[in-house]
């Protein structure tokens, strides 16, 4: 990040007159208090409206700053396994935030800067219309990532992205100064001053650099009032768990880890979050589709075709979901949640149908009996909290 560059994010970080980065005092004195607060309950909707899940509100860890439990992942946006165009995922993003205040995800990799493009075209436009007080609606919080910088190559595989990329490809680069570098390309790409979360992006076989580099980065932005929040985002719970035991972070983005199907993080990452009060924010909670789509022929679970143990188990998982009247979608958007040291899930979506019924999903009512049922069928496991 250029000095002129942290400079302007300060000084807008200290203003903020067009985004919600900085909550209300309430929102701030129930936040050191751990609560998990409504839009009604911090002056985001009126007339004693009754405000369902997606609406809630949780504290990012000692931080202050609140987000939206139900976020919005953006991946899908750029491309993921199916394509969508530039006029598809501005409705998909503005259908998100007029449900009310938003918690939306990003990252360089994520068709090579496509989805923070798609995605800067419109809270760009947003931020200048000054639309974030006028009704409640549309504030934002926005996290990006680090760790891997776009450079020239216009013979890159598609891999998993469906869309024409860009002739770049991602390099992974943790250090200092590359840190700063994607900084500063992300807010080019987004058309913003700031964001407010930075995960270190799948430092996997680069832990050491990462804490040597970006992490060092990003605690002196935080410092600096650049950033609100430092994170880490992968796909696995066992790096998690060393970052949380040897660095000072606010927040995890654990994909596919901790759901329905997968409790892989659930007997060391949750506790130690949960003591160290760093929030965990679950991404990809409907295991890459199966848990959306349910055991159909050639569903994906973890980024590829779901092995038969957890089709079997998905299967098992649906017949209870039939006993009870509950959509699939819905146990797998809430189970998260119930869990003290989630604060948010970020599905994914590729038109505003599927914004609106993620919306409805986080909200429908689930009966206690079909949590009871699934953990005396052992599909969940006793110690794992319930909703209600």
């Amino acid at each position: 990040m250029r000095k002129n560059d942290r400079s302007r994010s300060r000084d807008h970080a200290q203003t903020d007159e067009t985004r919600d980065h900085a909550q209300t005092d309430e929102a701030r004195d129930h936040a050191q208090q751990g609560e998990v607060r409504s839009e009604a309950d911090i002056g985001g909707a009126g007339d004693g409206a009754q405000i369902g899940e997606a609406r809630k509100m949780a504290e990012i860890g000692r931080t202050g700053l609140m987000v939206s439990r139900l976020g919005l992942g953006g991946a899908p946006l750029a491309g993921l396994y199916q394509g969508v165009s530039d006029e598809q995922a501005s409705r998909v993003v503005n259908t998100y935030l007029d449900h009310g205040p938003g918690f939306i995800d990003t990252a360089p990799l994520y068709g090579s800067g496509v989805s923070e493009t798609r995605l800067g075209a419109v809270l760009s436009e947003r931020v200048r219309n000054a639309r974030v007080f006028c009704d409640g609606r549309g504030s934002f919080v926005l996290a990006t990532k680090v760790g891997r910088l776009l450079v020239p190559d216009p013979a890159r595989d598609q891999d998993v992205w469906s869309e024409d990329l860009p002739p770049v490809g991602p390099v992974f680069d943790y250090s200092y100064d590359g840190t700063l570098r994607s900084l500063d390309e992300s807010l080019a790409r987004l058309g913003l001053d700031k964001v407010d979360i930075l995960h270190i992006h799948d430092p996997d076989n680069h832990y050491d650099e990462a804490m040597r580099g970006s992490y060092r980065a990003l605690v002196r932005m935080r410092d600096e009032g650049v950033i609100r929040a430092v994170g880490v985002g992968m796909n696995q719970a066992k790096m998690l768990a060393r970052f949380s035991q040897e660095g000072d972070f606010d927040c995890f983005l654990c994909a596919g880890r901790y759901t329905l199907v997968d409790h892989t993080a659930l007997k060391r990452l949750l506790p130690l979050c949960e003591e160290r009060k760093i929030s965990l924010i679950i991404g990809g909670p409907y295991n890459s589709g199966i848990l959306a789509q349910g055991a159909v022929e050639g569903a994906k679970f973890d980024y590829r075709k779901a092995p038969p143990g957890i089709v079997e188990r998905v299967r098992r998982v649906e017949t209870v979901c039939g006993r009870h009247g509950t959509p699939l979608k819905a146990a797998a958007l809430q189970f998260p949640l119930a869990h003290p040291a989630v604060a948010a899930v970020i599905p994914g979506a590729r038109s505003p149908e599927e914004v609106d019924e993620n919306v409805a999903m986080a909200e429908f009512e689930i009966p206690a009996d079909f949590w009871a049922e699934l953990r005396q069928e052992g599909l969940i496991p006793d110690e794992a909290p319930t909703p209600g």
